[in-house]
């Protein structure tokens, strides 16, 4: 797509967004309903697009990306009504008689950069928000996984019309012209390098951002874990997608006192969900690209491996791998894995523990695997994450009740049902004043008895 092209989108979508099309509920709610029935109706296609491109099988498509995005869909086709209604607020005594209230408003004119480890949820469940929130979108799907992007557009064509909903397919060409543009809010998922150019670039119109990013996300395991139940709850967060989430445990850190007795039931769990060989395995995924896939090569440590470490350069797939005397030295520790490679570290006590993970960039999100409650709080309550989980793993980005997002370096801002909402809605704080009363005091010339009175009403 050329410049002027991406020029004359964002152009016919400020028209449109100005004469108010997106404002009224029932409008959100019909544009919610015919996305839902869209994806439902194209299911098949969806699926075989991210087999595809990652490998992917039906259940796992469903699982982790069209049921998310049918599920976001529902949860605001039933709860938009109530988020979008002025929100009446407390009026201090000295703006009597007025209703003070906040009006939720939309940004206006939005743009979606979304990455390729979930093409599809990560497209639209953002989407959802916004257009809940009564903007419009253009969309920018990743082009590493080009068949998913396809179908995305082909939906959203399907759906809305594009100054409405657009989607801009392409790769760094159009990206780079996207960003030039004036958009009144971007929501950007992928790497932390391409995160820092979108604020670059939205530092110049002062656009408000959303950054979902990553990082290295620690799994912990205390010495009092259910040893059984982490290596099986860890082996399906670290290897789902074949270990290309962005809140996989991307290293575990273990008690000295259970690695053994941890590596022995990892080992034990990656045989029973993945198969003695995984590479041969129909519903184990397959990594992005060759380009990615020797970078993963390139992190594993041969003299390390404890399990797997075979690979296959024709259908781009890795054994699940697992590390073992791991350091924070080491290749694999110094960036963020995004593969099927768990490195095994260790300490000796939570607290050192916790000094360590405080000392790097803050991870997207923290795992603790443990009995013991005041251990629990201490960590959740002393470490700097985006989100997580005790005694699982990814589940808690699962739900429309909580927002999901990174702090510091893993990103900033959040979304998912309210929070969601509330990422593409500006709030208007308004004060409505009556005008059979006009209280004296505040005019000048300013008299002593004026200041009491002052003094009474801001107490």
């Amino acid at each position: 797509m050329t410049e002027q092209e991406i020029k004359d989108i964002v152009t016919r979508q400020r028209k449109y967004f100005q004469t108010g099309a997106t404002l009224p509920v029932s409008s959100r709610l019909t544009a919610l309903q015919k996305l839902y029935h869209a994806i439902s109706g194209h299911e098949a296609e969806i699926h075989d697009a991210l087999k595809k491109d990652l490998g992917k099988s039906g259940f796992e498509s469903y699982m982790c990306e069209t049921g998310m995005v049918l599920e976001e869909i529902s949860y605001m086709l039933k709860h938009t009504p109530k988020f979008a209604r002025e929100q009446r607020v407390r009026t201090p005594l000295a703006q009597f008689h007025s209703r003070s209230y906040k009006k939720p408003s939309p940004y206006g004119v939005t743009l979606i950069m979304s990455p390729w480890n979930y093409p599809f949820m990560l497209t639209l469940s953002p989407l959802v928000d916004a257009l809940a929130a009564g903007n419009t979108v253009v969309v920018k799907p990743s082009a590493y996984s080009p068949h998913t992007s396809e179908v995305l557009r082909l939906i959203l064509s399907e759906c809305f019309e594009p100054q409405y909903v657009a989607v801009v397919t392409g790769g760094r060409a159009e990206n780079t012209c996207l960003l030039h543009e004036h958009f009144d809010y971007i929501f950007f998922t992928g790497s932390q390098n391409v995160g820092k150019e979108v604020m670059r670039n939205a530092a110049e119109y002062l656009t408000p951002v959303t950054l979902e990013l990553g990082g290295k996300s620690p799994c912990i395991v205390d010495q009092t874990a259910d040893i059984k139940l982490a290596a099986k709850r860890i082996v399906f967060g670290k290897y789902l997608n074949c270990g290309q989430t962005c809140v996989a445990p991307d290293y575990v850190y273990c008690h000295r006192s259970v690695k053994d007795k941890l590596i022995k039931e990892v080992q034990k769990q990656i045989r029973r969900q993945y198969g003695k060989q995984p590479l041969c395995n129909s519903d184990y995924g397959k990594i992005i690209n060759e380009k990615h896939f020797d970078r993963i090569l390139g992190l594993i440590d041969e003299k390390k491996v404890v399990h797997g470490g075979g690979s296959d350069r024709s259908t781009l797939r890795i054994e699940p791998t697992v590390m073992d005397n791991a350091s924070f030295s080491d290749a694999v520790m110094q960036e963020e894995i995004f593969g099927p490679v768990m490195p095994v570290l260790t300490f000796d006590s939570l607290d050192e523990a916790i000094r360590r993970i405080n000392s790097m960039p803050h991870p997207l999100a923290l795992y603790l695997f443990t009995s013991d409650k005041k251990a629990a709080r201490k960590v959740t309550a002393r470490c700097g994450f985006g989100g997580g989980c005790i005694n699982d793993t990814i589940i808690h980005l699962a739900t429309s009740e909580m927002g999901f997002g990174g702090f510091g370096e893993s990103g900033m801002g959040a979304y998912h049902g309210k929070t969601g909402f509330d990422t593409f809605t500006h709030y208007k704080s308004i004060v409505d004043k009556k005008t059979w009363i006009d209280l004296p005091m505040r005019y000048q010339p300013y008299r002593k008895r004026n200041e009491k009175m002052v003094r009474f009403f801001l107490k």
